[in-house]
């Protein structure tokens, strides 16, 4: 009969995927985190400290993210992402694919070489 429902995050805004996405790769301080968004984004849309530390705070809250406690001697805040910050940026990764698969199969956008 009815199928168990899978609960399903809501999908992620562009810039916290995109802040995960660096973060998958190791803990970062917010200026790497920035030119990592850059790098991942080709610079479009562009993300300033203010987003992303804005975004930080509140995916800290969510428990997706922990800041690292600060070393004596640098003042840069250091970002590490946490199992259930993994885990969305997955499920995130997964619902892209399974669009990208659509527009593919709609042929919406040329054939790359």
């Amino acid at each position: 009969m009815d199928r168990p429902a899978r609960k399903r995050a809501a999908p992620l805004t562009p810039a916290v995927f995109h802040i995960l996405l660096a973060l998958a790769e190791g803990p970062l301080h917010g200026y790497a985190i920035m030119q990592a968004v850059e790098r991942s984004t080709g610079g479009e849309p562009r993300m300033g400290p203010g987003t992303i530390y804005g975004s930080l705070e509140r995916m800290e809250e969510a428990g997706l993210v922990r800041e690292l406690p600060a070393r004596s001697d640098d003042r840069r805040r250091m970002f590490t992402l946490l199992p259930a910050g993994r885990r969305a940026l997955a499920q995130e990764a997964e619902r892209l694919a399974r669009l990208a698969a659509i527009v593919r199969a709609r042929r919406l956008v040329p054939d790359e070489a």
